[in-house]
């Protein structure tokens, strides 16, 4: 298999096949989401890995874990962290990970609950994965379920695509950028992280009338608009030319010639919603940028237009951050 998150079908035939036909009496459990719970009890959980050579990983996991309850409208209550470090690893490098953690953790005021730590030879980089619980007393969105998506939704996105990636690739390589770039320039750039959090945005668009969300981040807005329209069962088309993004990720994936389209993505949600424009108009009034990208369409095809181009879009691939920190 490639490098990366694994393809919608590979997820579909060896991973959710076997869960349903295991469970297939057993009405309480769902999965197939960002998250995943019982109805019966209303406990949710998520998982997130970071796989990937960089500093701050622990913020990273953290944050993403408990980004992918909150945007379900999920309360979190605690986190572990599971660390799996590399034989040569010194402790310092483990205490940065542990600080780094429960940085994030605070962030969202969600306790740190510990976890695991180990030392193996089976890995060559430290090996981070954050697992948030939280309850829901009222669903959020319906997780699992895609009944209220539908041709004719619009499509909203929230900051700028590429916040994630871009700022792990500031950091890692501020050495060589700044050969080209001013350190200011650079050091913008690595403050993306500090876009993270997710949980203002969420909590607006469910009063706003979103019917739907996710979370863009691996394989980048492609990928996350692929998704989004699978789950609709529906085409989409979307301006490339509106899709939010710094200049600074555009300078940076220029210098690294990698496409930020298929860019990790932390801390830009995607939305459908019946009315795009007033669900943009309440984020920005929460000094949230946002921005009507598409519309999901009738049919298959999901279109991308650029001016007077249009492009089909193709099925998500690996993400472009495995190309400089893979």
């Amino acid at each position: 298999m490639k490098t990366g998150k694994i393809s919608e079908n590979i997820l579909k035939r060896s991973v959710l096949k076997l869960i349903k036909t295991e469970y297939k009496n057993n009405e309480s459990a769902v999965a197939g989401a960002d998250c995943a719970f019982s109805q019966y009890e209303k406990v949710f959980s998520a998982v997130c890995p970071v796989t990937v050579d960089i500093k701050d990983g622990g913020y990273y996991a953290v944050m993403k874990a408990i980004g992918n309850l909150v945007i379900h409208g999920i309360t979190p209550t605690h986190v572990t962290v599971s660390v799996l470090l590399p034989e040569e690893t010194e402790e310092k490098q483990l205490k940065e990970i542990v600080k780094d953690s429960i940085s994030a953790c605070k962030e969202y005021g969600v306790d740190y609950a510990g976890g695991h730590t180990e030392v193996t030879s089976a890995v060559t980089r430290p090996v981070i994965t954050a697992n948030c619980v939280g309850t829901a007393k009222n669903g959020g969105f319906d997780i699992g379920k895609n009944d209220n998506l539908k041709a004719g939704q619009a499509l909203v996105i929230t900051k700028w695509i590429g916040l994630e990636g871009t700022a792990m690739i500031a950091e890692k390589g501020k050495e060589a950028l700044s050969s080209k770039y001013p350190v200011p320039f650079i050091r913008d750039a690595i403050d993306f992280k500090n876009y993270m959090n997710v949980e203002k945005e969420a909590a607006v668009a469910m009063k706003s009338g979103a019917v739907a969300v996710t979370d863009i981040s691996n394989g980048g807005v492609f990928a996350s608009l692929w998704d989004m329209a699978e789950k609709a069962r529906t085409g989409l088309e979307v301006d490339l030319k509106s899709i939010p993004i710094r200049q600074e990720t555009v300078e940076i994936c220029e210098f690294y010639e990698i496409n930020p389209y298929q860019l990790l993505s932390g801390g830009s949600l995607l939305f459908a919603c019946e009315d795009g424009d007033r669900l943009v108009a309440e984020l920005e009034k929460e000094g949230i940028p946002a921005k009507v990208v598409g519309y999901l369409k009738s049919g298959n095809d999901k279109i991308i237009t650029n001016a007077d181009e249009t492009r089909y879009l193709d099925m998500p691939g690996c993400d472009q951050i495995h190309k400089i920190l893979g």
